[in-house]
């Protein structure tokens, strides 16, 4: 009765205070030095990106402060709360206020002497330190700081709020924690329930946790989150298991061995152990885990190598299972998805995981999301699949699937995310798929789909993806997708569509993205295609199209890429193009396009040009505007004559790729100003004269080409300095003298080839340096030297060509134990070597060696690596005699070998 009397009497107390109060304007609860204190932070900030906070907070951001004024008691301000007794606020929770800068020492938030609760979580505090002054706040129990952007030590004050109950720092990743307050905090944090903050610094690594460390102590901690910054990683103490009353674990970033003692933990109810550094878990210690944890609801292993059978017996109380990428083995059973409280299973990225998706016939009502992607998982998709009513997501792609997609996949009513890609599908596309209102990410690609693409997308009004590229699907574009208010990205690409695009005007006015390259679509290109008020790429290359609209596409400056290539264009260049002022990718090789000198035509944003295979016959004039170019392709044209002057003197700082092969120019090559190209192509020309010393000057090259052309002159010799060449190609020119010193101050180089010239002289040592060396031919010089067998050593020959030189003497054995070792291809036909052939030579040739499980299902070519992330391979070739008939290899087969020694004394 007591109790009563005092509670009720308490009751009136504070509403009489409150009406009070509220009646009056002037008398606020509030403690005007505090009201005054919470003003002046506000101050410190300006209000962050909206869309930056929603990705972290989802929906629950808004700037608190912005109700902060002096017109209203501070106590009803967004994010305050205080003692109704005393007025003082008490807790101040700002999490995702939108707050932006930086938060300073003497800042007065360090006024407010009686806060027991402090969140600033999921700002952004410009990665600034966490104040000294937080040790000031010596009444706090909560402390959440977390995905803040805070950076630097976290300070040795902090080990002085020994009140503390709770105390998150999480996803700092830049904060660094020393050993000493590391050890000081836990001295003093004797209440503690909460742990989550970071170890390590760089001056004082936290390597491990000693086993005496009052870490090991905190026997009221229920909730652990750990992440290991060091730069050394570390492994999981093995005390972990004194922590028995642990509810929570989270370990990040931690490597080695997971210690059995974890196993001792039997009241977790979540644990996640993902994100390691190669962290192991022995079958052993995981059977010991799933049979102590009877209350786990979360278990999250991705990316722990756990090496084990799939799991048997597991918790009924489990509602998250993460198993993917820890090398599951074994075949999936029914039992999986048969547990009573299990909402989301992921088994991803475990190619060893077999078996066929189970037929369940009951309705499992809990199961949300389903991830058994890259898995080895085959076989048809059961009609049953349809009981997983209340699947948000499935993931399927890359696995063995086949056969067709039930009907059934039409009940899968709340579905927002279907993914079937990379399987071996067939049929048609079920016309369920239109109860699945709520997709928003539909996949289909890489199977083997036929028929129409049905017109079943109407109703999919929420769809933001959707791919259904390489298939086999036919017939026209399907006009029902032209309704997706809401789509953002389009792929059709690689399949076998026909038939002009709708001419009507789409309702796809968020797309950012479509892709409808490599189908027979033909027809004109409406203009809806250029004119989406978002898009940004339009790849159309490898279809059948013969013209764009007539009208004018106005000016649209978020599209980027216009691919158009491999279409039947003709004519000028088209005029309807020339408003895409925006663009910085254009392609449209391989099409009968022309580009009149006199034409208007302004890309100043233009990074990508390809204009190759057309029926240009100039350079075109309308680069001379053009300051950013990094790709320059306009091979394979009807160019002819000099290199024009302004194009050779035009400074392209920015110009990586240029190609003018396979035209018809001529004249001297001059100086060219692009010092950062990476890959020069002129091949299939006439220029001539010497080759100018300034080339040397492009010390990025990684390709050069001037192969088929007149050049004459000797090669200048600072080609052998150039430290980024990798391909070399003079074959078939009318080069004079000795050979540069190749490899001299570069080992780079993979492919030399300098056949059909005058060189003369011997084979320069300097060779021997070029360690990466897989192909050289010298053939139809007039070399005089006798056999080289120092170049054994290169132990990535593959490719020795010296044939139609003067080569004599004898073929001499080497003197090392590893010669020639994945030599294939070796000819020197035609020569005046002499003496008998050393069996011990090619008794070394161990890569002509077939042996029986040598796999040649799959026929690969020799490719040389180029240091472009433009161009990144090049595809050897090489001039051979077969059978008596010269016979030009534009690739080398990985499995070829010869061996010709025709044509000697």
């Amino acid at each position: 009765m007591g109790r009563f009397f005092f509670f009720y009497s308490f009751l009136c107390f504070v509403l009489l205070i409150s009406g009070c109060f509220s009646s009056s304007f002037e008398h606020h609860l509030c403690s005007p030095t505090e009201a005054s204190a919470l003003l002046q932070f506000k101050q410190s900030f300006q209000n962050m990106s909206e869309e930056y906070c929603r990705y972290q907070c989802d929906e629950d951001c808004f700037p608190k402060i912005k109700s902060w004024n002096e017109s209203r008691d501070c106590c009803t301000w967004d994010g305050v709360t205080c003692d109704l007794l005393n007025g003082h606020v008490f807790r101040l929770d700002l999490s995702c206020s939108l707050l932006r800068g930086s938060i300073h020492p003497n800042s007065s938030l360090f006024q407010l002497h009686h806060l027991h609760t402090l969140n600033l979580a999921y700002n952004h505090f410009y990665y600034s330190s966490i104040p000294h002054s937080i040790g000031q706040l010596m009444n706090l129990r909560h402390l959440n700081l977390s995905h803040s952007h805070f950076d630097g030590k976290i300070p040795t004050e902090i080990a002085y709020l020994s009140n503390l109950v709770s105390l998150d720092l999480s996803d700092g990743y830049e904060l660094q924690l020393d050993q000493r307050t590391f050890e000081t905090m836990l001295h003093n944090f004797t209440n503690l329930e909460l742990l989550a903050l970071p170890l390590g610094d760089i001056s004082s690594p936290i390597y491990y946790i000693h086993p005496n460390s009052s870490f090991f102590q905190l026997h009221h901690l229920h909730t652990l989150n750990l992440y290991n910054n060091n730069f050394y990683p570390s492994s999981i103490p093995n005390g972990i298991g004194r922590l028995r009353n642990l509810r929570h674990l989270k370990l990040s970033f931690f490597d080695g061995k997971i210690p059995t003692e974890i196993s001792y933990l039997s009241n977790l109810v979540s644990l996640d152990l993902s994100d390691g550094y190669e962290l192991q878990l022995d079958e052993r210690t995981f059977e010991t885990m799933l049979h102590n944890f009877t209350n786990l609801e979360l278990l999250s292993l991705f990316n722990v190598n756990i090496s084990s059978p799939i799991p048997v017996n597991i918790s009924s109380s489990l509602r998250y299972l993460d198993l993917r990428d820890t090398n599951l083995r074994g075949v999936l059973k029914e039992n999986f998805f048969l547990l009573p409280n299990l909402e989301r299973i992921y088994l991803g990225s475990n190619d060893l995981l077999k078996g066929v998706f189970p037929k369940i016939h009951r309705s499992n009502t809990l199961l949300m999301e389903l991830d058994i992607s890259h898995t080895g998982i085959s076989g048809a998709l059961p009609d049953s699949i349809g009981a997983f009513s209340s699947l948000n997501i499935l993931n399927l792609r890359e696995c063995q699937f086949s056969g067709s997609i039930p009907d059934s996949i039409g009940n899968l009513t709340q579905i927002t995310e279907l993914i079937l890609s990379i399987n071996h599908f067939t049929g048609h596309i079920p016309s369920t798929i239109s109860k699945l209102k709520h997709l928003t990410f539909l996949a289909f690609s890489h199977n083997s789909f036929s028929g129409e693409i049905p017109n079943v997308f109407s109703n999919l009004q929420e769809l933001r993806y959707l791919y259904i590229s390489n298939n086999s699907f036919i017939g026209p574009f399907p006009s029902s997708i032209l309704s997706l208010t809401q789509l953002y990205t389009l792929d059709l690409s690689s399949n076998s569509l026909s038939g002009p695009l709708p001419s009507n005007q789409s309702m796809l006015q968020k797309l950012t993205f479509v892709d409808l390259s490599y189908n027979s679509l033909n027809g004109t290109i409406p203009s809806w295609v250029f004119s989406l008020p978002l898009i940004s790429s339009v790849p159309l290359q490898y279809n059948r199209f013969r013209g764009l609209a007539n009208e004018v596409i106005k000016t649209n400056p978020t599209l980027k890429e216009l691919h158009l290539s491999n279409n039947q264009l003709s004519g000028s260049f088209p005029q309807s193009l020339v408003n895409l002022t925006n663009l910085e990718t254009l392609e449209i090789s391989s099409n009968n396009i022309t580009i009149d000198e006199g034409m208007n035509i302004t890309f100043l944003s233009l990074s990508f040009l390809f204009l190759s295979s057309c029926q240009l016959k100039d350079f075109p004039h309308f680069l001379r505007n053009v300051k950013t170019l990094i790709v320059l392709d306009i091979s394979n044209n009807k160019i002819r004559g000099q290199i024009p002057n302004w194009f050779s003197g035009m400074r392209w700082d920015s110009l990586q790729l240029l190609n003018l092969s396979h035209n018809s120019l001529t004249g001297h090559l001059t100086q060219f100003h692009y010092y950062n190209l990476v890959y020069l192509d002129l091949k299939f020309n006439s220029f001539q004269g010497p080759l100018p010393a300034a080339i040397c000057n492009m010390s990025s090259l990684s390709l050069l080409d001037l192969s088929r052309n007149n050049f004459s002159d000797s090669v200048p010799h600072c080609l052998g300095s150039m430290a980024s060449l990798t391909v070399l190609d003079l074959r078939r020119n009318n080069f004079i003298g000795s050979l540069p010193p190749l490899c001299a101050h570069s080992t780079s180089l993979s492919t030399i080839v300098i056949n059909g010239n005058r060189f003369e002289g011997p084979v320069p040592v300097s060779l021997l340096k070029c360690d990466s060396l897989e192909v050289l031919d010298v053939g139809n010089n007039a070399i005089n030297d006798t056999f080289p067998v120092w170049l054994g050593i290169l132990q990535e020959l593959q490719v020795l060509i010296l044939k139609s030189n003067k080569f004599h003497g004898p073929i001499s054995t080497c003197q090392t134990k590893f010669c020639f070792p994945k030599l294939r291809i070796f000819d020197l036909s035609r020569n005046d070597f002499s003496g008998s052939l050393p069996a011990k030579v090619f008794g070394n040739f161990k890569a002509m060696i077939k042996l029986d499980d040598q796999n040649t299902r799959e026929i690969g070519y020799m490719e040389s690596l180029l240091n472009s992330p433009l161009v990144k391979l090049y595809e050897d070739s090489v001039s051979l005699v077969i059978k008596g008939q010269v016979t030009e290899l534009q690739r080398i087969s990985k499995i070829m070998t010869t061996i010709d020694l025709s044509s000697n004394l």
